[in-house]
């Protein structure tokens, strides 16, 4: 593998087995949230689910929602809406950027 897909947040590098391991769960939680389609591992030619950075980070996020108590679904939805406000804020600092420029 080049160099340059270890430094890519994206590649899917991790098996589920690997994935399990680092963040200290059950494989069988990772194959629940791609059943429920809040967590959709890449695929191997053979079918295999790979794991990238960026879906760990994803993945331990769950995790802690969970630990907290919450349900599947409102884990989900708080997901989204925390992902939806980093965009919002990002797309607000970037605007905030232009306008200072002009």
């Amino acid at each position: 593998m080049p160099l340059s897909d270890l430094d890519d947040e994206d590649y899917p590098a991790y098996t589920t087995g690997r994935a399990a391991e680092l963040l200290g769960v059950r494989q069988a939680f990772l194959r629940s949230l791609d059943a429920a389609e809040v967590l959709v591992p890449h695929r191997s030619e053979g079918g295999h689910r790979r794991y990238s950075r960026r879906q760990l980070g994803v993945a331990q996020r769950y995790r802690a929602l969970f630990d907290d108590g919450h349900q599947l679904a409102s884990a989900a939805l708080i997901v989204r809406l925390q992902d939806d406000l980093a965009a919002a804020n990002a797309e607000v600092d970037a605007l905030r950027a232009r306008l200072s420029t002009t």
